[in-house]
């Protein structure tokens, strides 16, 4: 017999239990014992073995999949945040499908419908700078369908949240602007609706009133597809170049690497001596020219505690679980060059 053929039977019959105590051990229950657990899970990997979702989900009429729904994959935020999701789906056994909205509430609403149709055991989701109507997720939630939100997420709804700590990221980046002695500190920022672009102007405004800076509207400029199309950081950048500011606080990583890609298209226009701080996850932060400041947040983190509380939402049995907001920590690193 190969290992690829091992079925759940079989490692049963090699370790001398029953089928059921290796299907328990295998899902993690608390009726085995932490050494029938080791026992089970150690021989399963030596042979390879591997859950059937077809058949598992037809015993207890579950898809064994949750459906991931972002605003675009190649973000670095957003990879990280899925890189901790399927490391909590694999191991559960849950598969997981990736959609993009590329900030369109209409392919958000159409991803959210199709994978309700397709019977996802549940969704976890970042929402789209376009979304304003919430009415569809609450007729969703309502009817016992789990939904966790992450990142951007909808206050209106009783649903599970994992954010990161946006105010105290914001205020921390500006206080650290403000250290080095930046006078008109600027904002280039995403859409004015979603959620963590309003924490982040809030630790914003909070660091500039910390310091006795007077907070001057004309400084913020908002790209409502958070950096997805360069031109509206150009245009930002144009506007921008007509005020006097000596620091910038930038709150995405696609506007961040997109601010830094339109100084090199337009040399002169603003001093790359400007300092820069802003929110990022690239891995090759450290080699940004000019150099910057970098709020990085605990995405895979995020990614994983969402996944946590999306499985344990399919998995209760009577009671909910009680909703909840988790707040992740950020931290400031700086690069110099």
């Amino acid at each position: 017999m190969t290992y690829a053929h091992y079925t759940l039977k079989d490692i049963a019959k090699a370790l001398k239990l029953s089928p059921s105590t290796v299907s328990r051990a295998l899902r993690d229950s608390h009726e085995i014992s932490k050494e029938t657990k080791v026992l089970v899970n150690d021989f399963a990997k030596k042979v390879n073995y591997r859950v059937n979702p077809i058949a598992r989900g037809l015993k207890v009429r579950k898809s064994f999949s949750i459906g991931i729904i972002v605003s675009e994959i190649a973000n670095n935020f957003f990879s990280q945040v899925v890189d901790g999701i399927e490391s909590v789906a694999y191991a559960k056994n849950y598969q997981v499908v990736i959609a993009q909205t590329k900030e369109s509430a209409e392919r958000e609403s159409l991803h959210v419908e199709q994978f309700y149709a397709r019977s996802m055991d549940g969704i976890l989701m970042a929402m789209s700078s376009e979304t304003h109507n919430y009415e569809y997720l609450h007729d969703l939630i309502q009817r016992g369908f789990p939904i966790v939100f992450f990142d951007r997420v909808p206050q209106q709804l009783n649903s599970p949240k994992v954010i990161t700590d946006n105010k105290k990221g914001a205020y921390e980046a500006v206080q650290y602007l403000a250290n080095q002695g930046c006078k008109r500190i600027a904002h280039l920022t995403s859409s004015k609706k979603l959620s963590n672009s309003m924490e982040r102007l809030a630790g914003y405004k909070l660091a500039l009133m910390a310091n006795h800076q007077e907070y001057e509207e004309k400084l913020v400029k908002y790209c409502d597809y958070g950096g997805l199309q360069q031109t509206e950081i150009e245009e930002a950048l144009h506007e921008l170049a007509k005020e006097q500011f000596d620091g910038i606080f930038i709150s995405g990583d696609r506007l961040t690497t997109g601010y830094l890609q339109a100084l090199k298209k337009f040399p002169g226009l603003i001093s790359d001596q400007i300092p820069i701080a802003g929110f990022t996850n690239s891995d090759l932060v450290d080699i940004f020219s000019p150099s910057i400041t970098a709020v990085r947040q605990s995405a895979f983190e995020m990614g994983k505690r969402a996944a946590e509380l999306l499985i344990e939402q399919i998995e209760a049995k009577g009671a909910k679980p009680e909703y909840q907001t988790e707040v992740l920590p950020v931290s400031l690193i700086h690069f110099a060059e």
